[in-house]
């Protein structure tokens, strides 16, 4: 068997609409002001070249950017790509305890992406619902999901 026939749940999130505004809010406003700036002929070619360069990284890196969460039967596999290659796994005997919540991704955790707060880890890219995982060690790390009640479901289902 394949990694994917074993897969119980999965679900792939990606940045919302937010984020989007966000970006596409500065890129006009760069381009915006390359075309102002070459108007004037008062910057340099090296100056506009060097905005496009700091625009379209961050561009691409949403582009590609995306939360995966995995329960397989020998664990929950969770990865921010690119950031993270490979998934890290966690094995239901390491934890204590684990339900579905909803949180203030701004508040509890600093925003969203691989964070850490007064409350933990948390890995979110989006929304404010997820499942909190409390480990036997103590530590706590929240996993944002769109659809907390069908993770917790599947966690269930390999305890």
């Amino acid at each position: 068997m394949t990694d994917e026939e074993n897969v119980i749940f999965r679900e792939v999130q990606r940045f919302g609409l937010w984020i989007w505004a966000a970006i596409i809010v500065e890129t006009v406003g760069v381009m915006t002001a390359i075309v102002i700036a070459r108007l004037e002929r008062n910057t340099t070619l090296a100056v506009l070249v060097t905005l496009v360069i700091l625009t379209l990284p961050i561009v691409v890196l949403f582009l590609i950017l995306r939360l995966e969460t995995e329960v397989r039967p020998d664990g929950l596999y969770v990865r921010l790509y690119p950031f993270h290659i490979s998934y890290r796994k966690f094995v239901r005997q390491d934890i204590e305890e684990y339900y579905a919540c909803e949180y203030r991704p701004i508040r509890d955790y600093g925003g969203w992406g691989i964070r850490y707060g007064l409350k933990g880890k948390a890995y979110n890219v989006s929304g404010k619902k997820g499942v909190q995982l409390v480990f036997k060690s103590g530590k706590r790390l929240l996993v944002g999901s769109q659809r907390p009640e069908e993770l917790v479901k599947a966690i269930d289902s390999i305890g």
